[in-house]
């Protein structure tokens, strides 16, 4: 028998229908949600996206936890054999002048001749000298030098002088000697000579001048007054002498003596003259002493304990008569080009400075750029194609013409003009950086208003648009609050793409000397610093993971952009 189906009333709803509220009613996504969807179901946008996560934390927090600085340059210390000093045995005349004597060239080269004939008195161009022995080949110089101008005024004689007191007495006896003809005069036992004629007359004076010897005395802020009290007193073979006052005491050694004041040696008299090697090398007279002494004693080494009491070695290298006196010494090296190691995973670079370290501040500097540029070439791309788009006529016209111009502007002989110019002016490298940011967003503005300009044409005349309008919006709402939101899908795609180009800019721009400078790091910049072949093919760890990272970041960027385009239109795929 069959069962008849008891049929429900309205009231008793079917037991197999599904609520509004239940779970498992098919759920409809928003058009947000399937644009994720989409994406992260990409397996390519993954990647890239994995890849911008990780360039993200390698720049900035793994900058922020290592433990060196983006400039740091690693130096070591060893121990190096160099020439310290020289010693050479003086044959010739050392000239030691008074403060106010000046002994001129010609009268250095008389004095040789004069002594060579045994002669006393010379003349050198127009002045005579005279010699005093004072032995061991020394000599005390005396000659006329000027002393005081007279200038004829007015039928008198004014006589100006920076050398000696001119007194009524002087001038008197310089007038009676013009007035009868003669060429000197004495005054107060100094004989004075009288030259010139007419108006202008010069007298000079007989003086000390200075020492000539073939001794050379070495050490520190020597008076005149006091080489000449040790030549003399070293030409008597005296053990003392005073200068100023002060008791100094005499040590000969050979043919040399040491000159001490106290129990410290303040200078050294012999025939060795001892120079060190590097401008600003400062030599004791006990080193000095002891370095004559052992050239002297015909020893090829000495040990010499320096003022903090460590002895040190020095080696002496005879070459005919000149003697070359070397040191171990403490030099400091620049760790320059290590190899990948435990304290410096990619080694160092040229400069001596951490390649890991610069490659994760330079990926900051990089990625900093590439964002930045975005932004600004968005927000001008945005405004002016959206004024482009919406309002057409000369508006469109004026806006797209100057698109038009900026697309006829060679973009790479800009960007090196105005390197150089930066360049010339000296620009600081944080300013330069600025600069750089606005200048590749001045060149790369056209693009986005292109497209957004695009857009906007299309969507201005349909019905939300017309329904906007006709509800009385303000044009500026219409524009930035209905027209343009609807663009920022594209703007998306766009902006993701063009930040791996921007990158790739900045790195050729760096790596041509046009971008970042020193001491900030860029992965252009430290490219280029690798300069010739012979370091680009033994030190592959100085450019290659910084190319590596240029490579990936710019993959990645097009991977999540090549994502987002077929997210947000999956009809591009097909």
């Amino acid at each position: 028998m069959e069962e008849k189906k008891v049929g429900l009333t309205p009231e008793q709803p079917d037991e197999n229908e599904l609520a509004l509220d239940d779970e498992r009613r098919v759920k409809v996504l928003s058009p947000g949600a399937l644009v994720a969807k989409r994406f992260f179901r990409n397996r390519l946008a993954m990647v890239g996206l994995v890849i911008l996560v990780c360039m993200f934390l390698f720049s900035f927090l793994g900058g922020a936890i290592i433990p060196y600085r983006e400039n740091q340059i690693f130096e070591d210390y060893e121990e190096v054999v160099s020439d310290f000093a020289g010693a050479t045995l003086n044959t010739d005349y050392r000239f030691y002048e008074t403060e106010s004597g000046i002994i001129p060239t010609t009268a250095r080269t008389s004095l040789i001749l004069a002594v060579n004939n045994g002669e006393l008195t010379y003349t050198a161009g127009d002045q005579n000298y005279s010699l005093t022995d004072l032995g061991n080949d020394t000599w005390i110089i005396s000659g006329t030098a000027p002393v005081a101008d007279v200038n004829k005024l007015a039928g008198r004689y004014v006589i100006s002088s920076d050398t000696i007191e001119v007194t009524d007495a002087l001038t008197a006896a310089f007038t009676d000697a013009v007035e009868a003809g003669q060429t000197s005069f004495e005054l107060d036992g100094v004989s004075y000579s009288i030259s010139g004629s007419n108006r202008t007359f010069t007298i000079s004076s007989m003086m000390e001048l200075g020492v000539a010897s073939k001794l050379v005395i070495e050490g520190d802020g020597l008076t005149y007054e006091f080489q000449k009290a040790a030549l003399t007193a070293m030409g008597a073979k005296e053990k003392s002498f005073t200068v100023d006052g002060a008791a100094y005491t005499l040590e000969y050694d050979g043919g040399s003596a040491f000159v001490s004041k106290g129990s410290d040696v303040v200078a050294l008299l012999s025939e060795y003259a001892v120079q060190g090697v590097e401008n600003g090398t400062v030599i004791s007279a006990e080193l000095r002493s002891a370095i004559v002494e052992a050239i002297e004693e015909g020893q090829n080494s000495f040990v010499f304990s320096d003022e903090s009491g460590n002895e040190v070695e020095y080696e002496l290298k005879r070459e005919n008569s000149r003697y070359t006196i070397r040191t171990a010494t403490q030099s400091k090296l620049i760790q320059t080009y290590l190899a990948p190691s435990w304290e410096h995973w990619l080694g160092t670079d040229g400069a001596g400075m951490d390649i890991l370290t610069r490659l994760m501040y330079g990926g900051r500097i990089s990625l900093i750029i590439g964002f930045v540029v975005v932004i600004l070439e968005t927000i001008i791309g945005v405004v002016l194609g959206g004024l482009a788009g919406y309002f057409g006529k000369w508006v469109d016209m004026v806006i797209m013409r100057i698109v038009d111009i900026f697309y006829c502007i060679p973009t790479w002989p800009i960007l090196i003009i105005f390197g150089s110019i930066m360049d010339s002016y000296q620009i600081g490298p944080k300013v330069r950086i600025y600069f750089m940011m606005i200048i590749l967003a001045v060149l790369g503005w056209p693009f986005i208003t292109r497209i957004v300009r695009g857009q906007i044409l299309s969507l201005r005349e349909q019905e939300f648009m017309v329904a906007a309008e006709a509800t009385g919006i303000s044009i500026s709402r219409r524009v930035f609050k209905h027209l343009v939101p609807n663009v920022i899908p594209q703007l998306i795609v766009q902006c993701t793409m063009a930040l791996g180009s921007i990158i790739l800019t900045e790195s050729t721009m760096s790596f041509l000397g046009i971008g970042v400078k020193f001491p900030y790091a860029s992965w252009g910049n430290i490219i280029s610093s690798v300069s010739n072949v012979f370091v680009m093919t033994n030190y592959w760890y100085c450019w290659i993971p910084a190319g590596f990272l240029i490579l990936i970041t710019v993959l990645g960027f097009n991977f999540v952009g090549d994502g987002l385009r077929d997210a947000f239109d999956p009809k591009m795929k097909r």
